[in-house]
């Protein structure tokens, strides 16, 4: 039996006992991320090496360990090259659901120069009559309202349009034979920034099959960022309201009213305590 002093076991400060812990909170918390993924693979093949690295080292196989080192090295680089879109995604997502300024927001926020972008009441109005409108023609809409995260990388993917929010607009540029139907809408500011644009899909599979594409999408940008998203169904003509990933079916106009009507009466309680 090879003795465990080799692999420095026996003697385990505190230090390394944190050390295996993080390690394995990593690996965990990666686990949880790739899980039914194709990149699931690549993570244990990986993980495999890396331990066949750390056996080597061990027993001090200097050529072994080099050429186990050299292959990781590349190996971790061409994951990155090749998974750089989900790992954008993770980061984003990540730095979403852990921002140190949830229970200090607003310091953080005017230190930071992070503004949260307003919808007017006028705005509202004018987005909800366009998606009664459009539930009853059932014109299939996508509309995407984002707060504080900056979604520039969604924005560019679209046409700009930066005109002010009007129903008929919106109607519009959802119609289906017009050239920006297809994709998402956003409104920023009580403007609408761009059409046409492209969101990242929810990798959940426990969607009901009955939502298409575009609540798939909706779901998926609600969970990277802190913005609203309207889904309005071509199919049925039904208004989804989806926020934090969290999908919400609106049974009448008022509910939709009440929803985007949350963020204004949150902004007048914060404007009434300063």
């Amino acid at each position: 039996m090879v003795p465990l002093e080799i692999f420095g076991f026996l003697n385990l400060s505190l230090t390394d006992i944190l050390d295996i812990l993080m390690v394995a909170f990593i690996i965990y918390y990666v686990f949880r991320w790739i899980k039914g993924s194709a990149a699931m693979n690549i993570f244990f093949a990986v993980l495999v090496l890396f331990i066949l690295r750390v056996v080597v080292e061990a027993f001090n196989m200097r050529l072994m360990s080099a050429f186990l080192g050299t292959f990781l090295d590349l190996g971790v680089l061409a994951l990155i090259i090749i998974f750089q879109p989900e790992i954008r995604h993770f980061l984003i997502r990540f730095g979403n659901n852990t921002r140190l300024y949830r229970k200090g927001g607003t310091f953080l926020d005017n230190l930071l120069g992070i503004k949260e972008d307003q919808l007017g009441n006028d705005t509202v109005n004018e987005i909800v009559e366009a998606c009664r409108q459009m539930s009853a023609d059932k014109t299939g809409a996508l509309i995407v309202i984002p707060h504080k995260t900056n979604i520039n990388y969604i924005i560019e993917t679209g046409d700009r349009i930066d005109s002010n929010v009007n129903r008929r607009l919106i109607m519009n540029l959802f119609f289906k034979n017009s050239p920006l139907h297809d994709g998402a809408m956003i409104i920023s500011g009580n403007h609408i920034v761009a059409a046409r644009c492209t969101l990242p899909i929810t990798s959940k599979t426990d969607i009901p099959p009955s939502l298409g594409m575009r609540h798939k999408a909706a779901i998926g940008i609600s969970e990277e960022t802190d913005a609203d998203v309207i889904v309005v169904s071509e199919e049925t003509g039904d208004i989804s309201f989806v926020k934090g990933g969290k999908l919400t079916h609106i049974n009448n106009i008022n509910e939709l009213k009440l929803l985007l009507g949350q963020a204004l009466d949150k902004q007048a309680s914060l404007k009434s305590e300063e």
